[in-house]
């Protein structure tokens, strides 16, 4: 009975590819049905043959209370953004001046829900979605309900790899929920983006099959594991029975010049029209992965890819007045409130107006009838006036000169757009800014405490800086309106908790300028704690991997300002983490113990990613670029001749990877 389940699984597995994947079935849809009907038959009179890739899976069924968040094996970066042919020219020039022979790939840029998902043994173990990055939601169990993301795997297949795609919806499947919907008198979906993001948070997995979900997977990690090159990664992963973006619909091109590029671009801004799903732009990469490699990051996204995105789509309306915003750091953000009008799918209020600047650009006065986008297909602005409509007496707005908050006298910074309100000590959204930063989900996740309760707690004067929260009592709190003793209680744990909260997390909570979650963990991990951190020079920051001197200015500045000190040594008494915990595991003694290593080029035993975790695991140090402090730098097949150079004048020591296995003995 084993063997005729394991065969019916192995025929529906073909033919799921066969009908989802080449569009070329060899079977009806009835003939399926009776298939799949006769294995569900099967396995429910044999449960002890159970198999979560099973194709019976496709029709979901499960209920799932909640998603674990759990760590992404690779960093899940996103791009660089441009609406400017002029951008994508300058990205090129400065691609081809650090890689000459650089070629490259373009794609379609997928409107969806960026999925990672994760083969062993050809055999599909895990989905994450994107979350911050560095951690997403496990919705394994409704992405196996997708028919074109394979279970299982043909040909050939590295043993443990992942592989990364959108998931989106198509216009058909839209189209048909909207209309059941509208039938059963329920509300329907502003666009399929949302509604694809939505259905993969479902908690019944049969319902998330049954709204038609899709998916284009476009990268396979470690980079190298199947091609030296991006484009033939894509090639081999589509023999392996991935639905990958094919050469001959167009959706995928080299190109090796930037009229190639703009020629790919031109096409689809005017064909995406005729698309099944929806695209909001193109993907440049470049194509090898060495070239990949020297090139490098950011702390937020690739050097070697950049996304053109399309026009967004525009619509005008009335603009009635503008108010401004104060952020945590002070900075004052002009905001146009708008006559309501719809825009790609939702009702938009109010508009961001940047800055000073691109008020006087506007040439914005009262009244006026505006040209409104949303910037990124997201986030709504102001691009124009139509100036035939604008009254006679109409006023022209002028930006103010006092905060609005605490009628601070702006200041606006050189090199700057931005004005900003320094009044930090005591302006309330820049205080009550702060501490909410700090007590957010992906700092220090202090549950019980609100935007609402943080804001009171400053109004009443017991808190001024995220280092009172550890100096609250529970008579304090009590004796507020409207606490309770459970809720007071809540709050008290939740502060207690968050002393255990990883050094990483304490940094980034802090709110220093640029430095969002991922600079915190390369700074925490390069550092090893806050009192190291306090003492480095610019030079000295500068040296982590991905960090440029506009960040070590900002957290340079931090450690030196006697405000800031204030909030540091609280925290140093209430006893939080400000220093990594070192581990069993990290805490191993090598010959590269304290050692600053950069690593360049492709490597047969180890993944780039996976050389780094070494590097740390044994003590040593990641850093981004070859200096005079660099003590090895690890050198792959195809590192540039550049790096090599530069190692060798600056009598760097150069390891190959067989030379980096004997060194800690591997």
């Amino acid at each position: 009975m084993k063997e005729k389940i394991e065969s019916l699984r192995d025929e529906l597995h073909k033919h799921n590819r066969k009908y989802y994947i080449e569009d070329a079935p060899v079977i009806s849809d009835y003939e399926f049905d009776m298939l799949l009907k006769e294995l569900e038959s099967l396995e429910s009179a044999h449960p002890e043959y159970a198999d979560a890739n099973s194709p019976s899976v496709r029709v979901g069924g499960g209920i799932t209370k909640s998603f674990n968040t759990v760590q992404h094996h690779y960093s899940m970066l996103s791009l660089s953004n441009s609406y400017s042919l002029e951008e994508i020219q300058e990205w090129i020039t400065r691609v081809q001046k650090k890689v000459p022979e650089a070629t490259f790939v373009c794609e379609l840029k997928y409107d969806g829900v960026a999925i990672g998902i994760r083969y062993e043994n050809g055999v599909l173990t895990q989905a994450i979605t994107r979350g911050d990055g560095t951690q997403g939601d496990d919705i394994t169990v409704n992405v196996r309900t997708i028919r074109s993301i394979p279970l299982k795997l043909t040909g050939e297949f590295p043993k443990d790899f992942e592989i990364r795609g959108e998931i989106v919806m198509p216009h058909a499947a839209f189209k048909n929920l909207n209309n059941k919907r509208t039938a059963a008198g329920l509300s329907t979906f502003a666009n399929p983006r949302n509604c694809a993001s939505g259905t993969l948070k479902l908690q019944d997995s049969s319902e998330v099959a049954s709204r038609g979900l899709d998916a284009y997977l476009y990268l396979v990690l470690p980079e190298g594991v199947i091609s030296p090159s991006h484009r033939g990664a894509i090639f081999v992963a589509g023999t392996m029975g991935f639905k990958v973006p094919l050469k001959k619909n167009r959706f995928i091109e080299e190109c090796e010049s930037i009229d190639q590029i703009i020629d790919f671009i031109s096409h689809w801004d005017a064909a995406r029209k005729d698309l099944p799903f929806d695209i909001d732009g193109i993907v440049i990469k470049v194509d090898s992965y060495s070239a990949q490699q020297d090139l490098g990051f950011t702390a937020k996204s690739p050097r070697w890819a950049i996304a053109y995105k399309f026009k967004a789509e525009r619509v005008s309306t009335f603009l009635n007045e503008v108010t401004y915003q104060v952020g945590r750091t002070g900075a004052i953000t002009p905001v146009a409130n708008l006559e309501p009008v719809w825009l790609g799918g939702t009702t938009v209020k109010r508009a961001s107006l940047h800055n000073n600047d691109q008020i006087e650009l506007l040439n914005l006065y009262l009244g006026d009838s505006v040209f409104v986008e949303k910037g990124g297909e997201i986030i709504p602005k102001v691009v124009g006036v139509d100036l035939d409509k604008r009254a006679a007496d109409a006023t022209e707005i002028r930006f103010i000169k006092e905060c609005p908050e605490c009628a601070t006298t702006l200041v606006r910074k050189d090199g700057e757009a931005q004005h900003y309100c320094l009044n930090i000590e005591s302006c309330p959204p820049q205080v009550s800014g702060r501490i909410e930063h700090y007590i957010s989900r992906k700092a220090m996740d202090i549950t019980g405490i609100g935007s609402e309760t943080v804001q009171l707690f400053v109004e009443k004067g017991i808190i001024s800086h995220p280092g009172d929260l550890y100096s609250l009592t529970f008579d304090q709190l009590i004796a507020l309106e409207g606490f309770k003793k459970k809720s007071v209680q809540n709050i008290l744990e939740g502060i207690v908790q968050s002393k255990e909260v990883p050094f990483e997390r304490v940094l980034f909570g802090l709110g220093i300028r640029h430095v969002g979650a991922t600079v915190a963990k390369k700074l925490a991990k390069y550092f090893g704690s806050m009192f190291a951190l306090a003492e480095a020079s610019i030079e000295d920051i500068t040296a982590v991997d991905s960090i440029g001197e506009a960040i070590a200015l900002e957290v340079h500045s931090y450690f030196r300002s006697e405000k800031n000190a204030v909030v540091l040594d609280a925290l140093v008494v209430a006893g939080v983490q400000l220093e990594i915990v070192q581990t069993e595991q990290s805490r191993i003694e090598s010959p590269i113990t304290g050692a600053k290593i950069v690593v360049s080029g492709v490597f047969e035993r180890f993944s780039r990613n996976e050389l780094k975790d070494t590097i740390e695991k044994y003590g040593g140090q990641n850093v981004g670029s070859i200096s005079g402090k660099t003590t090895y730098v690890v050198a792959g097949e195809g590192i540039g001749p550049s790096k090599m150079n530069k190692a060798e004048s600056l009598g760097v020591s150069i390891l190959s990877e067989q030379d980096f296995i004997e060194l800690l003995n591997l």
